[in-house]
């Protein structure tokens, strides 16, 4: 079954992010929906074809886990995105981080150091499943580094193409208009219980 791009144009207009740079971020995820279909697809035919055991079959299973979660990790990224409020400091979610980190501030402070770190990739609020500790983490590729049997919370691209657009080699500029943009009920809504 393939995999169909979502549409995120509701999120045009959005304070700090300018319609360029999120129609160009929309054109890049369209790109890996459509890599990871190609993908699946011809894993099918290689299947079909018995040439599971050539190096063909194995570079594209290997960058499968690029492009697939290149797509998903875009897909939370934008879903977390579109707030225009300030998170509720009586809410669910923040009594879970005060109750990690001590403080909201003091999560808010690590993850925000976290996304401005030097290098590209992903700043993620993780949720350990077995526990229920929420954790930061920084994920340099798609495919790699993200921990066994947690679940995304929070996600923020910092790959450049998420911010040079309107903010140049400026990322802490573009971390304050994440901050000001997320939708703090959909990342509530993604804690387990």
């Amino acid at each position: 079954m393939a995999y169909t791009a979502k549409d995120y144009s509701k999120l045009i207009g959005m304070k700090g992010l300018s319609e360029q740079l999120l129609k160009n971020h929309f054109t890049l995820y369209q790109g890996y929906v459509t890599n990871t279909n190609k993908e699946l697809d011809t894993l099918g035919s290689l299947l079909k074809d018995g040439k599971v055991s050539t190096t063909e079959f194995a570079e594209v299973k290997r960058r499968l886990g690029w492009e697939f979660n290149g797509m998903r990790l875009h897909e939370l990224y934008f879903e977390n995105l579109g707030g225009k409020a300030p998170l509720a400091k009586d809410s669910k979610f923040a009594k879970k981080l005060a109750e990690g980190f001590g403080s909201v501030e003091n999560w808010e402070k690590e993850f925000r150091a976290t996304g401005a770190m030097r290098g590209i990739g992903w700043a993620i609020l993780y949720q350990d499943n077995t526990n229920g500790n929420l954790i930061n983490f920084w994920i340099n590729e798609h495919d790699t580094g993200h921990p066994a049997g947690c679940t995304p919370i929070l996600i923020m691209d910092v790959f450049e193409h998420a911010f040079i657009t309107d903010y140049g080699l400026k990322r802490a500029d573009y971390i304050e208009a994440f901050f000001n943009n997320i939708d703090w009920s959909a990342v509530e809504n993604r804690l387990k219980k």
